[in-house]
């Protein structure tokens, strides 16, 4: 005799519970994302007068940036997975109030050395905060509700990334450097103590004999050495990237790189022999979730939305570093006249993510990827044929293209990243997408660099250079990772949990 009763409906009250949760949840993951991209696109403009007040070296500033996105690639997926084991509002609510913190007190540090470390922290704070944006989204929604909510919080993204350097500028012409961070003080703060006021979702537990069971959470160790073999592989990697275009730093990025593969090796050594991987074998090969082809479709369509967000992200902020110099240092804009000149940039970007849901219901995620990689790819070939005389119509014309085809890409594999892992994984798999997005711009920008400093005689002018070339062949490398992804939104190997209500 069976021991499990039927289902109760829901009640109303439950119901608009529900809805309040969702709602409270999307606005923190939004918000979220949001401030995160901010912090980046304001930073840039800041450098120069946090140069001068601070009377700091160039590589001291540069290491503002460098040390923040080192802190959050390394532990970006070490985030995801503590958000699977312990509540990705937990996690999301510690990531915001200490990204506040350390905000605040970037603020207020009396040296560059402060600086740095506290940027460190942030990063800290930051890998908290961002895999959570999306595993709050994967608990929260359905997976065929999902796409909405995925491309608002892509739209916020390009719109507060359209805004950092306009405001940016705004702020540290106004009251200086130090205003640029004490802006994303107030509403981390508020996201952070709002995330404490949502309960975590109870799901039921699919292996269980019944349906009263209780979800488990991921009962399994963290995985500490896989961690640290991670996080060693990462910031190696960044950081010789980072100082391959110095000059006489060849041999010293030679040896920090070949660290960086040694690191690599045994991170992947370390995987395969632990009882409890860092990264679950059920995220990227799920054989051990399902057979046949629904494995084999599910672990494509994870690895090539991966593969397309790293490529798609490194032409972005590759083509973004070389063009902003071109505005600048050839064409002699200011800062504010430049982010005008690539507005159309943010602007499609915003449009783009309003349309990707119905794009995607009509041409699957395939077809919405594939046109996305063409866009992009055709984006960075116009910019890459600007030169001196080049006016606002061809920078703009170039711009919008790469962001229609950067937001459809990005929208896209998000959607189908998260959708497709198993739900218990939803934060390793927010975690592996966000360390592609923070990896792909430093391959991008360090990219960009070298080839700059290895044909001197183009300066920044695209069209005598070889840096926009190579990054179209960059942004191509999309459309290969887009034949991974599902022809059909509702196609065999979705995920885990299609058929959650």
């Amino acid at each position: 005799m069976s021991l499990t009763r039927p289902a109760a409906p829901p009640r109303p009250e439950d119901a608009r519970a529900s809805r309040a949760s969702r709602a409270r949840t999307l606005a923190c993951s939004v918000t979220g994302a949001a401030v995160v991209a901010l912090d980046g696109t304001v930073l840039t403009l800041a450098q120069p007068a946090l140069q001068r007040d601070l009377h700091a070296g160039v590589a001291q500033v540069q290491w503002t940036g460098t040390g923040y996105l080192v802190a959050v690639a390394s532990l970006l997926v070490l985030a995801g997975r503590l958000g699977d084991r312990h509540g990705h509002h937990r996690v999301f609510a510690l990531g915001s109030l200490g990204f506040a913190a350390a905000s605040a007190g970037v603020a207020l540090a009396p040296g560059i050395g402060t600086v740095v470390l506290l940027r460190v922290l942030q990063g800290a704070c930051g890998a908290l905060l961002q895999p959570a944006t999306l595993g709050m989204l994967r608990t929260a929604y359905p997976p065929d509700r999902l796409t909405g909510p995925v491309a608002l919080r892509t739209g916020v993204i390009g719109l507060a990334a359209a805004a950092g350097p306009l405001l940016g500028g705004a702020l540290v012409s106004a009251y200086g450097w130090r205003a640029v961070f004490l802006l994303g003080v107030p509403p981390t703060l508020a996201i952070g103590l709002l995330a404490l006021t949502v309960r975590e979702p109870r799901r039921p537990d699919r292996t269980a004999p019944g349906p009263l069971t209780a979800p488990p959470r991921a009962r399994t160790g963290g995985d500490p050495l896989g961690a640290l073999l991670l996080a060693g592989a990462l910031g190696l990697l960044v950081h010789g990237l980072v100082t391959l275009p110095d000059p006489g730093a060849g041999g010293r990025a030679a040896a920090t790189l070949a660290a960086a593969t040694a690191a690599a090796l045994l991170l992947v050594r370390h995987e395969r022999r632990a009882p409890h991987p860092l990264l679950p074998p059920a995220l990227l090969r799920s054989r051990a979730v399902a057979g046949g082809l629904a494995a084999l479709l599910r672990s494509r369509a994870v690895a090539g939305g991966l593969a397309a967000l790293l490529a798609a992200s490194a032409a972005l902020s590759g083509t973004l570093f070389v063009t902003t110099y071109f505005l600048q240092e050839v064409q002699r804009l200011d800062p504010f006249g430049a982010a005008l000149r690539v507005l159309p940039l943010a602007v499609t970007m915003v449009l783009g993510a309003v349309l990707c849901p119905p794009l995607q219901r009509r041409l699957g995620p395939r077809g919405t990827a594939l046109a996305g990689g063409a866009l992009l790819t055709s984006g960075v070939l116009v910019l890459a044929r600007l030169d001196a005389g080049s006016g606002a119509a061809a920078t703009g014309l170039g711009a919008a293209l790469v962001g229609a085809g950067f937001v459809t890409l990005m929208v896209t594999a998000t959607a189908t990243v998260v959708r497709h892992a198993p739900e218990e994984h939803a934060g390793v798999a927010g975690g592996l997408q966000q360390t592609a997005m923070n990896t792909g711009p430093v391959l991008g920008v360090a990219t960009a660099a070298l080839l700059l400093a290895l044909v001197p005689g183009g300066g920044f002018v695209p069209a005598h250079g070889a840096a926009l070339p190579a990054l179209a062949l960059v942004a191509a490398l999309t459309l290969p990772a887009a034949l991974a992804l599902p022809p059909r939104a509702d196609a065999p190997g979705e995920g885990a949990s299609r058929g959650r209500p």
